[in-house]
């Protein structure tokens, strides 16, 4: 899970790990039909209001240029909204066969999709011919769109989770932004400074609805050195990490009151506290502060990003996660081989696309955030994409220093996880609104639910 796609203009590369011209994108020309005359609707374009319309005209301008490529392939763009893959509405959509053509899909949404039967096999589609810097991107990111060997996805975003700050309320507090916290505990005590400011600040913000709460919870666990789901796949084990997770915020929220009085907040409301300038700090991946700044009309110039903080010290391990585009059963092998175009040609090619640092710098928008984290490092693909960030870069990246230096191991999401995440809510809508909260009684209800999701796939 992670905040929408935002493409050209918002999923940028990671420094540490991470313009060609559209004729020198030899692939393109390969992979679709020079002969077959045919129609793709893809879902997840940039809305409207992203970045005062530019975002959508950029998007436009790239379906336009690849058309022109490729006369004989059109591509209509769908909007599923502000949060490309909510996940009741994906499901529906799954459900009623009503997804586009080529559809946007979280790494933790195969399962869904394959028990839904509604992807298809795109493995033989999918090469070095058709993409050409698909030896570059990260096996670990194919992996989680893959299943008996078969290909169901083209991933093009991946992430990390760390701790993201607002750097005016950190200063307000006297609190040093050279030193961000590296622990739960150094968290708790600053975020208890910044709620001092008063003004309904949060300290610190966090979910708890929405399946984001149990996202959240799972990369605290991770944090803490736990994990949520056994090695073998088959049973719960958050119960000891959970407690320290769960036990944090509960005193946070009524001892220090340093998480602020509203909860049973989802994706758009903290971000929307957060541009208002009403968040202090808050976990996510980099391209949580695009959306701040894209939807929510905050300004990039406000946050700066450390590791994810863990017990007494660093984090065990973070939480990664990403994106990717599914194809509709049913469709034709031309209609397949234009969306792998078309996804090669937006997606996966330095220089181009999401990756047009040169045109995003020349309409005034963004470019250097530490995302998307896709490339092999070392491969072609990353060194040409850093080489046209760094020559294109507007923002302070001395903000994101501390986060791409100090990288954290890096835990997948759980099998299931929007299910798992789900049940995960209660417990953190729990102890976030409830001062007699049971930790022990809200785990061990969350475990039997857990396993009983788990038992279901054995």
């Amino acid at each position: 899970m992670s905040t929408c796609h935002y493409r050209t203009v918002g999923a940028l590369a990671l420094a540490a790990t991470v313009g060609l011209s559209l004729a020198a994108c030899s692939g393109d020309n390969k992979s679709a039909d020079a002969n077959a005359k045919v129609t793709i609707t893809v879902d997840c374009p940039p809305l409207k209001t992203d970045n005062g319309g530019k975002s959508l005209e950029q998007w436009n301008a790239d379906v336009a240029a690849f058309q022109k490529a490729h006369p004989n392939v059109t591509v209509k763009t769908v909007s599923v909204g502000s949060q490309c893959n909510n996940p009741p509405d994906f499901t529906a959509r799954l459900q009623g066969g009503t997804q586009a053509d080529v559809f946007y899909g979280y790494m933790t949404d195969l399962d869904q999709v394959l028990d839904a039967g509604q992807a298809e096999d795109i493995t033989s589609y999918v090469n070095a011919s058709t993409v050409p810097y698909w030896d570059g991107v990260l096996p670990g990111v194919k992996s989680a769109y893959t299943d008996n060997g078969k290909l169901y996805a083209i991933p093009f975003n991946a992430y990390t989770m760390g701790l993201v700050i607002n750097k005016n309320l950190f200063k307000q507090a006297g609190l040093d932004l050279t030193k961000p916290p590296a622990s739960w505990q150094e968290v708790a005590a600053a975020a208890k400074k910044i709620a001092a400011l008063g003004n309904g600040i949060a300290g610190y913000s966090e979910y708890s609805a929405g399946n984001t709460g149990g996202w959240h919870f799972t990369a605290e666990v991770y944090s803490r050195g736990g994990k949520v789901v056994s090695d073998d796949g088959r049973s719960a084990s958050f119960k000891d990490q959970g407690q320290a997770v769960l036990k944090y915020l509960h005193d946070m929220r009524f001892v220090d009151n340093s998480v602020g009085e509203k909860q049973l907040l989802q994706w758009p409301d903290l971000l929307t506290n957060a541009a208002a300038g009403k968040v202090g700090m808050y976990i996510g991946a980099p391209d949580s502060i695009t959306a701040i700044v894209n939807t929510f009309h905050g300004n990039f110039a406000d946050w700066a990003m450390a590791p994810m903080p863990g017990d007494n010290g660093p984090a065990k391990a973070t939480l990664g996660g990403g994106s990717g585009y599914f194809f509709k059963k049913g469709l034709s092998p031309a209609q397949i081989k234009a969306g792998v175009a078309w996804l090669n040609f937006e997606e996966l090619t330095p220089g181009q696309g999401q990756f047009n640092y040169t045109a995003q710098k020349a309409m005034g928008l963004p470019v250097g955030l530490p995302q998307p984290q896709i490339w092999v490092p070392g491969s072609d693909a990353q060194k040409k994409d850093d080489e046209l960030k760094k020559a294109n870069s507007n923002l302070d990246l001395a903000d994101y220093t501390p986060f791409v230096t100090n990288p954290v191991a890096i835990l997948a999401e759980p099998p299931q996880a929007q299910a798992i995440y789900a049940v995960l809510d209660g417990c953190m809508s729990a102890v976030l609104t409830q001062p007699d909260a049971n930790v022990p009684e809200l785990l061990k209800t969350a475990e039997s639910k857990v396993n009983a999701l788990l038992a279901q796939k054995k």
